[in-house]
């Protein structure tokens, strides 16, 4: 009996033991833990946590919406950085934004503007859309959506009123050219839409409008050329007003195909090393000139400045935005995004855009209502007037 309560106590000791070796390890990890998070996050990060958490238990309204105060305060908090182009997308914004820069969404498939008091002017249909089935054309505006008027200050909610779920329908109101009112009912649905469109002007200019360079925009731009090239163009004037940029690849892709043997685009993230892209000695050999304005950004702005430094080509329009960092959008855990900027970029002789944007060689702003691409296009006119000059 004695033996046997020895062991017991043995038995208890060693178990003590085991709890307290567990207990310190527990402890240790604990510790190095908030070491490591303390270094990673520093005062600032970890005050950051400790508000969400006072907030979350110690706030007297517990049904308090965090949510939205989360989604406050991460734009508050990008905002604080200083940096225009990085931003914080909520959950909706970061889905619609990712559609968007796949150049497809949901909706009827036209491209508005805003210029006119009336409602949202047409400025394009893309082809066999639910818009062009539905016989809506450039030039139309559309003035109410649903029975809904959207002149005025209801032009800003037009295109959301329009958009919607995938077989539903819309009615669209429309105001023709000749003055005449007729009603067009489209069917949502899922429309890819082309980033290029190009046509034959006279004098054999070709002309291609780049919308973006988002996904599948370099095929759709050279797509276009080379449909004009096969025309027998003899020069090309590429438009990038209200382009507001994309992807890398895209542009690196684009300058490689229309320039000569050189470097093209130079690029320095703050993580990696510095990379310079060289394009082929393949290209589009033709006398070339670009349009640029105020809404010219990234991407847009570099192809025009690149354009200029390899070939000489004339830029005609208004002085850019000045946008010289490329971004990366991050996905949070909340659904949303942040939009960071991670990386210089200038042209391939290292000139950058940064805050200065481009000058253009002919600077001309667009009459009031006039379409671009359209025969009142006067910054058109100055660009296929300066090739002529240049073929004469």
């Amino acid at each position: 009996m004695e033996e046997q309560t020895v062991y017991t106590r043995r038995r208890r000791g060693w178990q003590l033991a085991g709890w307290i070796k567990i207990l310190i390890t527990v402890v240790l990890t604990l510790a190095v833990s908030a070491g490591v998070w303390c270094a990673l996050l520093g005062k600032s990060g970890l005050t950051m946590v400790q508000t969400y958490l006072l907030a979350r238990f110690a706030f007297v309204e517990a049904d308090a919406d965090l949510d939205k105060a989360v989604d406050v305060g991460l734009a508050a908090f990008v905002d604080g950085l200083g940096d225009r182009w990085s931003h914080y997308l909520n959950r909706e914004r970061y889905q619609a934004t990712n559609q968007r820069r796949a150049n497809s969404y949901v909706g009827v498939g036209v491209t508005v503007g805003y210029e006119r008091e009336e409602g949202l002017l047409v400025q394009s249909v893309t082809r066999g859309s639910p818009a062009d089935k539905a016989g809506v054309v450039p030039g139309d505006i559309i003035t109410a959506v649903d029975g809904q008027s959207i002149a005025g200050d209801g032009r800003e909610q037009g295109p959301d009123l329009i958009r919607g779920e995938a077989g539903a329908q819309v009615a669209l109101t429309l105001l023709g050219e000749d003055g005449t009112v007729r009603e067009a009912v489209c069917t949502r649905a899922a429309v890819h839409s082309p980033s290029a469109s190009g046509k034959l002007l006279e004098g054999g200019v070709g002309y291609v409008k780049l919308d973006n360079f988002y996904s599948g925009s370099a095929d759709s731009f050279m797509q276009e050329v080379d449909t004009l090239l096969a025309q027998g163009i003899s020069s090309l004037i590429v438009d990038v007003r209200n382009d507001p940029g994309g992807y890398v690849s895209e542009l690196e892709q684009i300058l490689d195909y229309l320039l000569p043997e050189g470097p093209v685009f130079t690029h320095r993230p703050r993580w990696w090393f510095e990379s310079v892209t060289q394009s082929d000695a393949n290209c589009v050999d033709l006398p070339m000139a670009v349009l640029v304005n105020k809404d010219s950004y990234s991407a847009a702005e570099l192809l025009a400045a690149q354009l200029r430094e390899s070939t000489g080509a004339p830029i005609v329009g208004e002085p850019t935005s000045g946008k010289g960092y490329s971004q990366i959008t991050f996905p949070l855990l909340n659904g949303g995004g942040v939009g960071l900027s991670t990386a210089a970029y200038c042209t391939g002789s290292g000139y950058s855009l940064i805050g200065e944007g481009l000058t253009p060689d002919v600077e001309l702003s667009l009459p009031e209502g006039a379409a671009l691409g359209g025969s009142d296009d006067t910054q058109l006119q100055a660009a296929i007037g300066l090739l002529t000059q240049k073929a004469g």
